[in-house]
């Protein structure tokens, strides 16, 4: 059986092979599973007697050591001070800008209103007949009946 991949790198050529080989151990386990079915049933196994085993000798108790009730004061750590920070000179204050004031805008003429005539009414939209029966077609149809029931 042979497989033609159109692709070439060496990924799709290991797709390629996989697909191959999965499809030809498909053909393989289609027929072992085929000759088990057709196998006469074996016997069935005996039951075999469970094995006893004996009991686990229980753990001795070790002692628990104690521990000392009053414990060692450690010695607290003293850390020194932290040294201040350098001040910072202070930032001149920065004049504020004043602007001047913007132009008034120029006025604008007013405009008359415009009224429009009244809209005249739309024509009606004649309405077409739509058959409800289909025509015959003489070479669809049955021929008449030749007798009278």
């Amino acid at each position: 059986m042979l497989i033609s991949c159109p692709l070439r790198t060496s990924m799709a050529t290991f797709k390629c092979i996989f697909l191959a080989l999965f499809i030809v151990f498909s053909f393989f386990g289609g027929e072992a599973a085929r000759n088990l079915l057709q196998l006469p049933n074996l016997p069935s196994v005996p039951n075999l007697p469970k094995p006893t085993l004996p009991p686990l000798p229980s753990m001795p108790t070790l002692p628990q050591p104690t521990l000392p009730a009053i414990q060692p004061s450690l010695p607290k750590p003293t850390l020194p001070p932290l040294p201040s920070l350098p001040t910072m000179p202070t930032m001149p204050a920065v004049p504020k800008l004043t602007l001047p004031p913007l132009p008034s805008m120029p006025t604008l003429p007013t405009v008359p209103k415009v009224t429009l005539p009244p809209l005249s009414s739309m024509p009606s939209i004649p309405t077409i007949p739509i058959p409800t029966t289909l025509p015959s077609i003489p070479f669809l149809s049955p021929p008449p009946a030749t007798t009278k029931p």
